[in-house]
């Protein structure tokens, strides 16, 4: 199932940022790279995603994405109230990354608390495993 995105690349003071959002909310964030054809490459998630027009809800998602990681990449506190897009990704991807976004701003919380929290506490591992594939840092911790 093809899903249509739109992807901005833009520079910051720590290196070239990339975003992708669909009309279900963002579905990708690629943190600082030095290049911006790394960037570039990041980006393309996968085969299911097609660039789509410039219109709709994506693109009001997107500038705010963009304003908000520029105003977070400058030093300010910012406020993350936005949707993420996480189909294609496993229900236990999602309890995670939904359990994650709970953890209040500046606090920190292990892969073990996670785990307690989403009723698998064996599953520390697979805990960070998940973090470490995370599509969406900074929006999603």
């Amino acid at each position: 199932m093809e899903r249509e995105v739109q992807k901005k690349i833009f520079k910051t003071h720590f290196g070239w940022v990339g975003v992708a959002v669909s009309e279900q909310g963002v579905r990708r964030v690629v943190l600082p790279k030095k290049a911006k054809k790394i960037v570039e490459r990041e980006l393309i998630s996968s085969e299911s995603d097609v660039l789509g027009p410039e219109k709709g809800q994506s693109v009001v998602v997107l500038n705010k994405v963009v304003k908000l990681l520029q105003k977070y990449f400058s030093g300010e506190r910012v406020s993350v109230d936005l949707w993420v897009d996480l189909r294609g990704y496993t229900p236990f991807q999602q309890a995670v990354w939904g359990t994650a976004a709970q953890i209040p701003w500046g606090k920190t919380r292990s892969y073990g608390w996670i785990a307690k929290q989403i009723k698998r506490p064996q599953a520390a591992r697979a805990i960070g495993q998940a973090m470490g594939a995370n599509p969406v840092p900074i929006i999603v911790p």
